[in-house]
């Protein structure tokens, strides 16, 4: 072969080797949407190719009319694989695909094995030759009946194909049209060389420019392949994910005319697609348990609705949303109803959980506030058994602390704290020798510092208990005084804990009120007296007050 043959070749091994490589690259997504059936149009390309290189270089009629053959049978490959592909990418609702799969294999398989037999039959060459033009000889013969039957069978399916092709491009989102454009490119150049070759149009030195056109189809539809992922992001036909959906739907047009309605809710009414489509819904949906009739004239709603079904509560939940069309003009609405039985269900069973849980921690909380109580109280009992001239003072101060924090609107909470504190304010004095606890007259100044310990004793007893931290107020602070003089830290004013001022003014009275061992109890005048006198010393001023006017009503 000259070198000048050599040099012509290179434009058509470019073109192979262009079908090659996407050939490999497509076998990578054979996975997905569509692709394996696109490897096979793209591989029945390549032959072709190859077939038309060895027809090309051949030098002999019948070298050149085998390899014609070789192309004609090859061709059958795309003319076969392409619409499968296209109905496979986009989703296309066909009816009967395996019968008309089927049906498509008749006139490729009948062609090729007429060109099979041509030898015999002599109905697809007519008066074969060839003729010098440019660089190769060129094999040239009418077209027989055959040929161009076939010929016109190839471009009806692959111009039926671009077509869906094509109405696949009304997609919403641009990414998929500018896939499917790529595509229909690709595929359309083939189509238009093998045309111009039939039409007896030369825009190459050869009779057949569709390896010129394929490469450039092909390389157009890898540019796709990168730029716009084909095969990686592929659409979803809308009509399937329609059907496919569990919950019931139905579309209604402006005039409450069902115009479309996915299977599932044509199984809850129990009739076919024929029997309700272009009906009015009222008529349809008048005895279905979906309330879908009352709301035939509404843009938005939610509904729920119950209803039974072989002694089972079914719940549904109904949604209702506008459709409208490009011009933002409402077309109709549409109408979605969802299972929401186990659902209800669960919310049921949360129910009861929850009212179980309830009764079981307020039964707890009934068990821990009565150990608290008697934990509490036993303590209070403790110390007064140590202690017995003071028998009932716990009581009688916590009783009047509380009575004073119900007067000043003291919230719930704090009152169960002050009144914690109260029945635990002298725990302290547990540190307290008996003999300094029960000594009958004055206490000397040791054995007086030895007693005044007993706030700090109480606050290293109850620091530790997280659900004391606040009564422990009052054991800790209630020696305090208003103008700074009490222990154990010498507080003032505000610096007081309000627990504690309210405290020591119950705790005072109660103190004067009552026969002591190293002193006889005071009478009511002269308690009152005191108070007054030591109001803005011992006693908060507030308080105070507050305290003398319930004396005055008799409310202590």
């Amino acid at each position: 072969m000259s070198q000048e043959k050599l040099f012509a070749l290179i434009p058509y091994a470019g073109a192979l080797g262009v079908s090659l490589g996407l050939i490999f690259y497509v076998w990578t997504w054979r996975r997905a949407q569509g692709a394996l059936a696109f490897f096979w149009y793209l591989f029945g390309q390549t032959l072709y190719i190859s077939g038309n290189i060895l027809e090309m270089i051949s030098v002999e009629l019948d070298q050149k009319l085998l390899w014609e053959s070789f192309q004609w049978i090859i061709a059958s490959i795309p003319v076969i694989t392409f619409p499968v592909f296209v109905v496979i990418y986009t989703e296309y609702r066909l009816k009967n695909k395996k019968r008309l799969f089927a049906l498509s294999l008749i006139f490729p398989i009948v062609f090729s094995l007429l060109v099979a037999t041509e030898t015999w039959n002599g109905l697809v060459y007519l008066n074969p030759q060839i003729i010098e033009r440019g660089i190769f000889s060129t094999l040239i013969y009418d077209f027989s009946p055959v040929v161009v039957t076939y010929s016109v069978y190839t471009y009806f399916v692959g111009l039926t194909s671009c077509g869906v092709l094509m109405y696949h491009m009304l997609k919403p989102h641009n990414l998929y049209r500018q896939q499917t454009a790529f595509i229909l490119a690709g595929v359309s150049l083939p189509i238009l060389g093998s045309a111009l070759a039939l039409a007896g149009v030369y825009i190459t030195s050869q009779r057949d420019a569709s390896p010129f056109t394929a490469t450039i189809g092909n390389l157009l539809f890898a540019w796709g392949l990168f730029k716009f992922r084909i095969f990686e992001v592929t659409p979803v036909a809308r009509e399937n994910v329609f059907e496919a959906l569990v919950d019931p739907v139905v579309i209604l047009n402006k005039r409450g005319n069902i115009i479309d309605i996915n299977s599932a809710m044509l199984a809850l009414l129990d009739k076919t697609a024929n029997d309700v489509i272009g009906e009015s819904a009222k008529k349809i949906f008048d005895n279905f348990p979906i309330p879908i009739k009352m709301y035939t004239d509404v843009s938005y709603a939610r509904a729920e609705t119950m209803f039974e079904i072989n002694h089972k509560q079914i719940h549904y939940e109904l949604t209702i949303w506008p459709l409208y069309n490009s011009n933002r003009e409402m077309t109709g609405r549409i109408y979605i109803s969802h299972d929401i039985t186990a659902l209800k269900e669960l919310e049921g069973e949360l129910r009861n959980l929850n009212t179980k849980l309830e009764d079981r921690v307020q039964e707890r909380t009934r068990e821990l506030a009565e150990a608290y109580e008697s934990m509490l109280e036993g303590l209070a009992r403790a110390l007064e058994l140590r202690d017995k001239e003071t028998e009932g003072h716990s009581r009688r101060v916590t009783e009047n602390a509380l009575k004073i924090a119900q007067k000043m609107g003291i919230d719930n909470k704090a009152i169960e704290d002050i009144r914690s504190g109260a029945i635990l304010h002298d725990i302290g004095k547990i540190s307290i020798p008996d003999e300094i606890l029960h000594k009958p007259g004055k206490l000397t100044p040791e054995e007086r510092l030895i007693v005044e310990q007993h706030p700090e004793t109480a606050f290293k007893l109850l620091s530790r208990i997280p659900f004391l931290s606040k009564a422990i107020e009052i054991p800790y602070s209630h020696h305090e005084k208003w103008d700074g003089t009490g222990y154990p830290l010498g507080l003032k004013g505000e610096e007081i804990p309000l627990s504690a001022r309210i405290f020591a003014v119950a705790d005072v009275w109660d103190a004067l009120s009552n026969d002591r061992p190293y002193n006889k109890a005071w009478s009511r005048e002269k308690i009152i007296q005191y108070f007054k006198e030591e109001t803005g010393k011992h006693f908060d001023p507030m308080i105070a007050k507050l305290f003398l006017s319930m004396v005055e009503k008799g409310e202590i």
